[in-house]
């Protein structure tokens, strides 16, 4: 997988801001799937769970393994739900600024930047990506209207499988949905054509001011026989204060071309 994806993996994680160690608890699984439960009330319950909230800031802990190489970085994060997405790295040395415009980027230990629209991100992820979609992987939801064509629900050990009744020619869809909060517990799209596949696994969630929200969260890239893996750990987060979001490329950076 070439460079400029580990960049699109990383902007589709960092919208994940959502836990506060004072004033969050566990979701604690008790819930087991019923047969008795259609595509339609699986749908209801979880289109009931969307995250509701004004702007999250913290620290997240981010670990990325590629080619059997591991790195792992912490940053600052802050969010303003549906307006922006802002992360830092210790000392500044690489900034990302998200908005549903475009996607900024500078890195400051090869001086070098992207500035640029979703269509062309998408092009290269072989995903239609726009800022919304982006937030409904990170918060546990779905990322298409499940309410707008039929779906039908089998069973998967212990989560409902939910998939379009007709599936696109070039994207196989499937979702897992957690019977005790009917939150996702994986999010599969699979390419045969281009042999690609992303999956996003959601390992535990949490409750944080009666919101149920993901607490650690595994995405999976695979592109021919390359794979990235990234996961991610929320800490120190908090709800609905003030934040601001600076950022300004710096003079002289080499454009990154995505091609």
């Amino acid at each position: 997988m070439n460079k400029p994806l580990q960049y699109i993996a990383i902007c589709l994680l960092i919208a994940v801001i959502f836990t506060s160690c004072r004033s969050t608890q566990r979701v604690i699984e008790e819930g087991k799937v019923s047969t008795k439960l259609s595509a339609k009330d699986v749908i209801r319950e979880h289109s009931k769970r969307e995250v509701d909230f004004k702007t999250l800031q913290g620290k997240v802990k981010i670990e990325l393994t590629q080619n059997q190489l591991q790195q792992g970085y912490t940053f600052n994060i802050r969010m303003e739900k549906d307006k922006a997405i802002w992360l830092n790295a210790p000392l500044g040395l690489a900034r990302l600024f998200i908005t549903p415009e475009k996607v900024q980027f500078y890195n400051k230990t090869d001086n070098t930047y992207f500035d640029g629209g979703y269509a062309l991100l998408s092009d290269v992820a072989g995903i239609d990506l726009d800022f919304y979609k982006v937030q409904n992987i990170l918060l546990g939801q779905a990322i298409y209207d499940i309410k707008a064509e039929p779906h039908k629900v089998s069973i998967s050990e212990n989560s409902y499988a939910l998939q379009p009744n007709e599936q696109d020619a070039l994207i196989e869809l499937f979702y897992l949905i957690n019977p005790s909060h009917f939150k996702l517990d994986s999010l599969q799209l699979f390419q045969q054509t281009e042999r690609r596949m992303l999956q996003v696994d959601y390992g535990t969630y949490q409750t944080l001011d009666k919101e149920i929200l993901p607490e650690n969260i595994r995405i999976i890239a695979v592109e021919d026989s390359e794979e990235v893996v990234i996961t991610m750990e929320f800490k120190s987060l908090s709800l609905n204060e003030d934040v601001r979001f600076p950022f300004r490329i710096p003079s002289g950076y080499e454009e990154i071309i995505i091609k």
